[in-house]
């Protein structure tokens, strides 16, 4: 079955005890708890760290409008935006000084390329990151449906172990970066 919100939520429904999901329309308190929670959880934890298959690269278009202050330049963020992870001009992706404002970014460059965390499908969750979002929603879930509090803290340890290893793995899929311009690197001469 491929990997869908209503699996996500049924696999943290199951973690609970609770009855799957066959939709977030059913009628039940689990689809409900689950159709309203999802969406800010999932996002929260995509944006929590920079996720290798949630983030990418894009030209920013630039609007006629320009910044009242302190910028040159408006640009439109992308619709599946999550947060920056850097910016850059001509051809670079960082190194830019920026401001998000009125979610537009702003800058004095009149061309900038966005590092960003995008909301990609949840087909293309990675299984450590399904696995982790699973146990968190099911931590979210929890007091909800059960009233038990000690279970939904004890939901939250679990979801915070999986979610350090989900990170641990993401961050093994490229290059470490080296530490640039450093001052007392610099200093040593």
């Amino acid at each position: 079955m491929p990997l869908s919100a209503l699996v996500l939520c049924s696999r943290a429904l199951l973690k609970i005890g609770a009855q799957p999901v066959a939709s977030f329309e059913e009628g039940s308190a689990e689809a409900e708890v689950a159709a309203n929670l999802y969406p800010s959880v999932r996002d929260a934890m995509l944006s929590s760290h920079p996720w290798s298959f949630a983030s990418g690269q894009m030209d920013l278009p630039r609007l006629l409008a320009v910044p009242v202050a302190d910028f040159s330049y408006a640009f439109q963020l992308p619709a599946d935006f999550l947060r920056v992870l850097s910016a850059g001009g001509e051809g670079a992706g960082r190194g830019l000084l920026y401001r998000i404002q009125e979610n537009r970014l702003h800058a004095d460059s009149p061309r900038v390329t966005l590092t960003y965390l995008f909301r990609p499908d949840e087909s293309a969750f990675p299984a450590f990151f399904a696995s982790a979002l699973a146990t968190r929603l099911a931590a979210e879930f929890c007091i909800p449906l059960t009233e038990s509090s000690s279970r939904a803290e004890m939901l939250h340890r679990l979801a915070e172990a999986e979610f350090r290893q989900a990170r641990l793995v993401d961050s093994q899929q490229k290059t470490t970066r080296a530490l640039q311009d450093f001052p007392l690197i610099t200093a040593r001469g």
